[in-house]
């Protein structure tokens, strides 16, 4: 029975559509606008239990929106839709009281478990319960993209066992989104709106390790000038992420066990020990039999965090959410660099299809990043690519390798042409050279550097 009534405030009449299918599909009356005026009118005549509104819209756009439905109905929750989301808009949207922040590409799922969220606050939250912040508004930024039966039915079923407290052990291969589907156990669990804390055991020296983790006291060793809470305390009532498991040293790996049987932590120099309840989440791309195998990794420590265990298939074992993945990735890079979205050709395509990726998805996002930066919004070709083929280089020569630096705030047509100004120099001015490196062809360069002339001359005219 449709009981709950949903306001939906997008110009895009395809969006709209979309996202009142979506939830009417998952029992939601839904009612749409196509302006913004026309979304303060209908609030006006008929009360919404939730508002979802674009935040980019002529005329009256979703901060007017929101504004307005403040005035008529504090306590109705707006979600703000936008794919132009910065920091200074999601601060914003908060202050003028958001209950929520999403940013495009989003999935339907996500915006689903927004909305229960925010319908269950309105009528049963209770004061003491923590409220949205824009720390954890925008920890659910993270999406994950698929259509694989075997990941929708992995997901589906971590949404089950995410409400218990038992530690979890996801092993995956590097870059097939361990991280996320920790994200995704700890934003469907009990704690979802308590702290998500990380700790890469590889990134941290042993010897800083212990109290990163643990904590320390004042003067528990030189240069402790005051106390510090250890990553345990930091997400006490949340989940504590421990990522690449098998880097820690094993004589912390005793210790670690004792924190999870015990449920409490001994700060360096501490007196006394401190009581914590934190979900351990820990993700691997090693065989941990063989680590135990070869005395790097206790077994026991081992079978107290495979209680939940978890395994994230390889993009290659998932072919059909590559191209999913490259209108994902098309869309975020495009818009960073203010670009129009270029289309794959059928034989980059053909090529993805058929490529391995020994790197997953991290490897599909770079060559993706690189391609759109390449491209310049145009379509995308296979000059355009950067890739490994079997082990081995594909295009640019590996003694050729360049180190090439982003200024912070550049923007994606700032960067290519830096790279490309970069390679040149690398190259002595050698065109065909600099193309090699670059794994594109020489009239790629060459238009390139009479867009960039163009540009300069634009810049010293005006």
């Amino acid at each position: 029975m449709k009981t709950k009534t949903i306001l939906v405030v997008d110009d895009e009449p395809s969006m709209r559509i979309a996202l009142s299918e979506s939830l009417e599909s998952c029992g939601y009356a839904v009612e749409a606008s196509g302006s913004g005026a026309d979304a303060l009118e209908k609030f006006q005549e008929d009360k919404f239990e939730v508002v979802i509104t674009d935040m980019r819209m002529p005329g009256i756009g979703g901060m007017d929106v929101l504004r307005g439905i403040k005035k008529v109905s504090s306590k109705t929750p707006v979600i703000v839709i936008t794919a132009y989301g910065t920091v200074n808009t999601a601060v914003q949207a908060m202050k003028e009281g958001a209950a929520d922040f999403i940013m495009k590409p989003f999935s339907i799922d996500h915006l689903e478990s927004l909305v229960k969220k925010v319908v269950t606050e309105k009528n049963g939250k209770s004061e003491s319960e923590p409220k949205y912040d824009l720390k954890s508004c925008l920890s659910r930024q993270k999406t994950i993209i698929t259509g694989d039966k075997r990941m929708l039915d992995l997901l589906e079923l971590l949404k089950g066992v995410s409400k218990s407290k038992s530690s979890v052990l996801v092993q995956g291969e590097s870059g097939t989104g361990k991280e996320l589907i920790a994200w995704h156990i700890h934003f469907h669990s009990n704690r979802g709106k308590m702290p998500f804390v990380a700790v890469n055991c590889a990134a941290i020296p042993h010897n800083l390790l212990e109290s990163e983790m643990f904590g320390h006291e004042k003067g528990a060793f030189t240069g402790a000038s005051r106390m510090r809470l250890g990553k345990f305390e930091l997400a006490a009532g949340g989940t504590l992420l421990l990522d690449e498991i098998s880097e820690m040293d094993v004589q912390l790996q005793a210790k670690l066990l004792r924190v999870i049987q015990e449920s409490e932590v001994d700060r360096l120099g501490g007196k006394a020990s401190v009581p914590v309840d934190v979900r351990i989440i820990a993700t691997t791309n090693a065989d941990l039999k063989k680590y135990i195998e070869g005395k790097k990794f206790r077994d026991d420590l081992y079978y107290r965090l495979n209680v939940i265990p978890v395994r994230i298939p390889p993009l290659r074992e998932r072919r059909g959410d590559v191209l999913l993945l490259c209108e994902h990735f098309l869309e975020k890079y495009s818009r960073l660099g203010r670009t129009p979205k270029p289309e794959l050709s059928k034989e980059v395509e053909q090529i993805f299809e058929n490529y391995k990726w020994p790197g997953n998805v991290r490897e599909l996002e770079n060559v993706i990043e690189r391609a759109v930066l390449l491209a310049g919004g145009e379509r995308i070709l296979p000059e355009h690519l950067y890739m490994e083929n079997e082990g081995e280089r594909s295009r640019r020569p590996a003694e050729a390798s360049l180190e090439f630096v982003s200024p912070e705030g550049a923007t994606l047509k700032e960067m290519e042409k830096r790279l490309i100004v970069k390679t040149l120099e690398k190259a002595d001015g050698n065109r065909t050279k600099a193309s090699e490196i670059l794994g594109v062809s020489v009239r790629t360069i060459r238009n390139k550097l009479n867009e960039y002339r163009k540009d300069d001359q634009i810049l010293e005219a005006s």
